[in-house]
């Protein structure tokens, strides 16, 4: 799979982690930044994935910055994508299950090498289960398209 991922210059390390774990899972990471800790601005690179995603280029991205939660607030600004704050095993495993997460928001000063590992195997490979879950899913997107 070919999976867009960007970061600010807190979780450049994290981005660089996560890019590397996805070439060893057999996937074509695509970086739209930033390309060093130089500082810079979170919604600049997050939305890079995040209108992709959107608009459908891609299924799904990844984001990372310091906490993970300025990427997450920039990302859910599109109507079709649910990010989802991701920091550890279980909370990769529920935001793909019972939401359907289509971009992964880490906090690249929260984690290890060994811990985005699992979380980034866990959230590629946790399929949603749909059933009560499809009906919230899909008003999510029907309520932020009014």
């Amino acid at each position: 799979m070919i999976i867009p991922l960007a970061s600010d210059h807190a979780g450049y390390h994290g981005k660089e982690t996560v890019k590397k774990i996805l070439e060893e899972m057999g996937h074509t990471p695509v970086d739209f930044g930033t390309h060093s800790e130089d500082s810079v601005d979170y919604p600049d690179f997050a939305v890079q994935v995040a209108k992709r995603v959107n608009d459908g280029e891609y299924d799904q991205g990844i984001l990372v910055c310091g906490s993970g939660q300025g990427v997450c607030m920039t990302a859910n600004k599109y109507p079709k994508v649910r990010a989802g704050l991701v920091y550890s095993n279980n909370s990769a495993q529920m935001t793909r299950l019972h939401n359907n997460a289509n971009i992964m928001c880490l906090p690249g000063r929260e984690l290890s090498e060994d811990q985005l590992k699992e979380i980034v195997t866990t959230w590629l490979e946790t399929k949603f289960e749909g059933g009560r879950h499809e009906r919230r899913v899909n008003k999510i997107e029907t309520l932020t398209q009014k």
